[in-house]
């Protein structure tokens, strides 16, 4: 059964718990994963997921915990992120069926930062394709739901990852922005959405869409979080 007082607490609060042995990182991934296998089809916003590796992961997290280790402060906490950072060994569709069985031999720059700061990395979220486009309209994919109120918008291109946090389905997610794809979706969405100052956050394994203009950043819930 899903704990919605669980899937609600922000970024920060979830990280505290799991410091504190208050919850553990199992127990948080199993109930997103329930949540997203719930709720995730209402809002089409959910691209793929890695449950396996997500709660294998999660039972590292908690040893570690539990042997007085911690890998930062996102330590066991389950994020989703946009369908264009790169993982080794995942596929990267883009939004795009022509990259639909895209896998590439890198790791994004930003997920691997995530990745030392202790988060798990449990899928991929849907987005406008190539991240080109304001409205998370997606013929191929299917319109991302605004949870607010599924005849609105979510905004794009980052229309997923918005949908997913503002929606309980992930604590936090890494989004792009070029003209707004971070920025646009939080305003739709109700969220915190951080374009970094351009070069401040690696763009090295996300998919470009114009180098002198991408940036990556954080959509959250809240200020603290970002």
């Amino acid at each position: 059964m899903v704990d919605e007082a669980l899937s609600r607490m922000s970024l920060t609060e979830i990280s505290e718990a799991l410091v504190k042995r208050e919850v553990s990182s199992q127990e948080v991934v199993r109930n997103s994963l329930e949540e997203l296998e719930k709720r995730g089809p209402s809002l089409n916003c959910v691209a793929r997921l890695f449950p396996e590796q997500a709660l294998a992961e999660a039972e590292s997290a908690d040893q570690e915990l539990s042997s007085g280790t911690s890998q930062g402060p996102l330590h066991g906490v389950p994020l989703l992120h946009k369908d264009m950072f790169y993982r080794t060994g995942k596929i990267s569709a883009c939004g795009s069926k022509i990259c639909e069985d895209y896998v590439p031999d890198l790791t994004a720059t930003a997920l691997l930062k995530l990745d030392q700061a202790g988060a798990l990395d449990i899928g991929r979220l849907k987005m406008v394709e190539f991240a080109y486009g304001l409205t998370g309209h997606n013929e191929i994919t299917g319109d991302v739901r605004n949870p607010w109120n599924p005849e609105y918008i979510p905004g794009g291109s980052s229309s997923g990852p918005a949908a997913a946090v503002a929606g309980f389905l992930s604590y936090g997610s890494l989004g792009s922005d070029t003209g707004g794809s971070i920025r646009f979706p939080a305003s739709c969405c109700g969220l915190v959405g951080m374009k970094p100052t351009y070069g401040r956050v690696s763009r090295f394994g996300a998919m470009p869409l114009s180098f002198s203009l991408d940036h990556i950043g954080p959509l959250t819930r809240t200020v603290a979080d970002c």
